[in-house]
């Protein structure tokens, strides 16, 4: 399995730093989306108890001129300038329910804007580093049981440890590793499985036999 987390260290407190702030960040940013898209919903009230009203008139105006054609001979002169008022109210009631649905639309957009953008731009940053640190704590779980592997890490710490770190394990690191010193080796392994943030147990000595 996977290491997610470094060894009790200032990295694994930086770890789990940096989880909880992604975590509280993605929540608050889906709070303020939620305001935001309620805001702007909000501001098609007017426009739908428009159309609401509208149509209501409407449907009154309708409701006479079916009264009114039945009066003998006046009936379908009468009725037609109600025909002609409810179909302009039709019309008025078609523009509010777009301008409703224009709303609705917008405040989806600017809803889902507020959330993704600055998630995302926190994970872009976030998720690399997460991932490469199981990368490298799986690749050097994997070397650090073998001879070979524990060889390939002093080779590594030698080559990316700062020089004040080598020289508290040797006075000339490089030629104790030429020189195949045992107890150097394992001492430079375990200095970079530190930095890969593994524990530091010794690792395999070269020269033992495989587990």
């Amino acid at each position: 399995m996977a290491r997610v987390y470094a060894r009790p260290s200032w990295q694994l407190a930086a770890q789990v730093t940096s989880d909880v702030f992604v975590v509280v960040w993605a929540v608050v940013c889906a709070l303020l989306a939620r305001l935001v898209h309620s805001v702007v919903t909000a501001t098609a009230t007017p426009a739908r108890e428009s159309a609401k009203a509208i149509r209501g008139v409407s449907g009154d105006l309708e409701a006479a001129a079916d009264k009114l054609s039945g009066l003998p001979g006046l009936g379908p002169a009468i009725r037609q300038p109600f025909d002609n008022a409810a179909r302009r109210l039709d019309g008025l009631t078609a523009a509010a329910d777009h301008q409703v649905a224009v709303i609705e639309r917008a405040a989806l957009v600017l809803g889902w804007s507020t959330f993704l953008i600055p998630v995302l731009l926190v994970v872009a940053v976030w998720l690399p580093a997460r991932v490469r640190f199981v990368v490298q704590a799986r690749a050097a779980e994997r070397f650090r049981g073998t001879e070979a592997g524990v060889d390939l890490l002093a080779i590594r710490a030698i080559a990316t440890q700062p020089l004040q770190r080598l020289g508290q394990i040797s006075t000339d690191p490089v030629h104790a590793w030429r020189s195949r010193d045992t107890e150097v080796i394992a001492a430079l392994a375990a200095l970079e499985l530190r930095r890969t943030g593994l524990p530091d147990s010794p690792p395999v000595p070269p020269g033992s036999p495989r587990p």
